[in-house]
């Protein structure tokens, strides 16, 4: 009797143990392919708990497509893979290590076919050979040489703008002949005349400007430094001349000078004021010095012939 309980518990042991020791399992959905195609590589471990499946690796002649997640079914773990090979021949998919409860389990290893695709050429319709051809244009191929045309553009223009321009500064820098001393003075004179400063309180001014228009006469016609000159060195000079017969004029034309300077000094230096009908005077005296104030003339001999002698 006590050897049939030890034979029935022995047995149940062996049972129990034997439903408790893990299983590894791979297998693939096929055995031969085609370059190309694809095929499933599968792992199976009955248990889940503590279970570590490595990276799929030391793979030659095939290439993983997709890493499936690993699923959980009845107490089992399933791990897939899909591979692929664009190589023909027969290749191996090495065992793979599993860790369950830190113990290390092999599966087995492998072997897939690849065969090649069979083309049969005699069925197969050929075609010429096609000549190469070329993309057609776009805007990038030609960006170079546009950027080059408007810079060209840009630099031809800023050329005739400099031509022109200065073509016509040329132009504009034609001097105009200055017209004799006295017609200027006169024009000067009438100019002033418009500007009515003195009719606008601007008194100052309007002597400034009708003592220099006689002072440049002056020096214009008679050759002296009458812009630079005081008063009564002007007056020195010009009574000097009036003395040597150098100039044509009288006394009393460079009396009146000589009070029309004498007055603007006096606006101008002195701040005097004076009446409208003063003013009107020295504008007066001013043209009648401009006008009786020239070089003497010196009449050139004549020479005679010998037949005005004859005569």
């Amino acid at each position: 009797m006590k050897q049939k309980i030890f034979y029935i518990l022995l047995l149940f042991s062996i049972v129990s143990f034997a439903q408790q020791k893990p299983v590894v399992k791979a297998e693939i959905d096929t055995t031969n392919i085609r370059i190309g195609e694809q095929f499933e590589f599968k792992i199976t471990v009955n248990d889940t708990k503590n279970v570590i499946i490595p990276k799929l690796e030391n793979l030659t002649g095939l290439e993983i497509i997709e890493n499936k997640k690993i699923d959980t079914l009845k107490n089992q773990l399933i791990k897939k893979y899909i591979l692929t090979s664009f190589d023909s021949g027969a290749y191996y998919i090495p065992q793979q290590q599993i860790f369950i409860r830190q113990k290390l389990f092999l599966t087995d290893s492998l072997l897939i076919k690849v065969a090649t695709v069979a083309i049969d050429t005699t069925k197969q319709k050929m075609f010429p050979i096609k000549a190469i051809q070329s993309e057609p244009y776009q805007f990038d191929d030609f960006k170079l040489y546009v950027w080059y045309a408007l810079i060209g553009l840009l630099l031809i223009g800023l050329l005739l703008y400099f031509v022109l321009r200065k073509k016509k500064e040329v132009k504009e820098e034609i001097i105009v002949p200055a017209l004799p001393p006295y017609e200027e003075a006169i024009q000067k004179l009438h100019e002033l005349d418009e500007k009515l400063l003195w009719q606008n309180n601007q008194i100052k001014e309007y002597y400034s400007q009708l003592t220099e228009i006689v002072r440049g006469f002056i020096e214009r016609e008679l050759k002296v430094p009458a812009l630079e000159s005081t008063t009564d060195e002007l007056i020195d000079v010009l009574t000097d001349f009036n003395d040597s017969k150098a100039i044509y004029t009288t006394k009393e034309t460079i009396k009146k000078l000589r009070d029309l300077l004498r007055e603007a000094d006096l606006v101008k230096f002195a701040k005097s004021k004076p009446m409208s009908e003063q003013i009107e005077a020295n504008r007066k005296e001013a043209e009648d010095v401009v006008t009786e104030l020239k070089p003497e003339v010196k009449e050139t001999p004549e020479i005679k012939t010998d037949e005005d002698e004859l005569e």
